[in-house]
């Protein structure tokens, strides 16, 4: 990490990182103390703790760096977003798509609600991994054999849920790359599948299960398409943290679940044909660098995530003015000691956290064909 983006980068990390810490503590007391006597009302209060840890993410698109998110959608479809259960699918193109995610969440009032299926090494980042656990995020390994019952124990849980919430499922299984789609096309062409220009081919089995069990509580499928216009370049968290602004474009369109096929290899193609369909779109964005055919709505900046984060400012340094008057930290080269090896604690969880973002240092999923019981080749994660 350069020196200059390093004393950017450094402060935001002690920052996310202590406010981070006291909201796992007080998630950890939720979860021992309340949620064995009633998991609902852990759930409205947890979700309201997690929102002031989301909150500052959200901060840090909107208003640290500035990132543009433009929605196109239909006015049906924004009614509903955030007053209802929702399976959200959405392509993997930038390495920041779930904070987008969570940005349209928090536009629609269910950003504390908000899970997604995750690999289980997210789990274990410091902060943002906890609080995800916490808050009932499906972790799974990408070896179908494990995460089947995973995934539908997971699911399971989530009927009885007392909020809205929305639950995000990457289904291409991995972040887009030039070399993913390189061995997507390869793979693709020599199955005689339609050859895939800006989207991966999608891993359904996660997706059908899903289906299969959120029929019954869950009403709608959101189906985002996320685009970087060609003005723009793509957002990174290394470029969030240091402050430089991005475009984004996703187009949202909404599918009720009572309208998918019955069948599970029906559901499996319904989701293969809806990629097709989403790399035609991605094909004239390109051309149009908008989506011409979707009406652009305007989701504004609103102040509560730097109202959040002026609060959680001025609290730790308060508090860190305090610590140092009663320990006179200072005072002697211990004090010092102490505090270089914290900052070089926080510089390294802060670049473990960069990494960890970034699609050239995501693996896909372990894949191999298979046969469905009509004959036609899936992939299983």
């Amino acid at each position: 990490m350069a020196v200059a983006a390093a004393a950017v980068i450094v402060p935001l990390g002690v920052f996310f990182f202590v406010s981070g810490l006291i909201v796992n503590l007080i998630q950890a007391i939720l979860f021992v103390v309340v949620r064995p006597f009633s998991k609902n009302t852990y759930r409205r209060i947890n979700r309201m703790v997690a929102e002031l840890l989301w909150l500052e993410l959200v901060w840090i698109v909107d208003w640290w760096a500035g990132v543009k998110v433009q929605l196109y959608t239909d006015p049906e479809t924004l009614e509903m977003m955030g007053k209802e259960h929702a399976l959200v699918i959405a392509n993997h193109k930038s390495d920041i798509d779930w904070l987008i995610g969570w940005v349209f969440a928090q536009r629609s009032g269910c950003l504390g609600s908000t899970l997604a299926v995750m690999k289980k090494s997210s789990k274990f980042l410091p902060v943002i991994g906890w609080s995800m656990w916490f808050s009932e995020y499906l972790f799974l390994e990408r070896s179908w054999a494990k995460d089947e019952s995973t995934l539908k124990f997971g699911l399971e849980r989530l009927k009885d849920y007392p909020l809205p919430f929305w639950l995000a499922l990457f289904v291409e299984g991995t972040r887009f790359t030039q070399a993913k789609l390189l061995a997507a096309q390869e793979y693709a062409s020599s199955n005689g599948l339609p050859v895939p220009r800006n989207v991966l081919i999608p891993r359904t089995k996660g997706f059908v299960t899903s289906v299969s069990h959120m029929r019954s509580f869950v009403p709608a499928i959101y189906d985002m398409t996320v685009a970087i216009p060609k003005t723009s370049t793509p957002p990174t968290m290394l470029r969030l943290f240091k402050g430089q602004p991005s475009v984004v474009h996703v187009k949202v369109k909404r599918y009720l679940m009572k309208d998918l096929p019955e069948t599970d290899e029906a559901v499996a193609q319904w989701c293969k044909d809806l990629f097709v369909a989403k790399d035609e779109l991605l094909d004239k964005h390109k051309s149009n660098d908008s989506f011409p055919d979707s009406e652009l709505h305007n989701i504004g900046r609103p102040v509560k995530s730097l109202m959040v984060a002026v609060c959680w400012a001025s609290l730790l340094v308060f508090g860190t003015l305090k610590f140092l008057q009663w320990s006179n930290l200072f005072s002697s080269w211990k004090g010092f000691l102490v505090t270089g090896v914290c900052l070089g604690v926080v510089t390294v969880l802060m670049q473990i956290m960069i990494q960890f973002s970034q699609a050239e240092r995501s693996n896909p999923s372990k894949v191999a064909p298979s046969r469905t019981t009509n004959g036609e080749l899936d992939k299983k994660k």
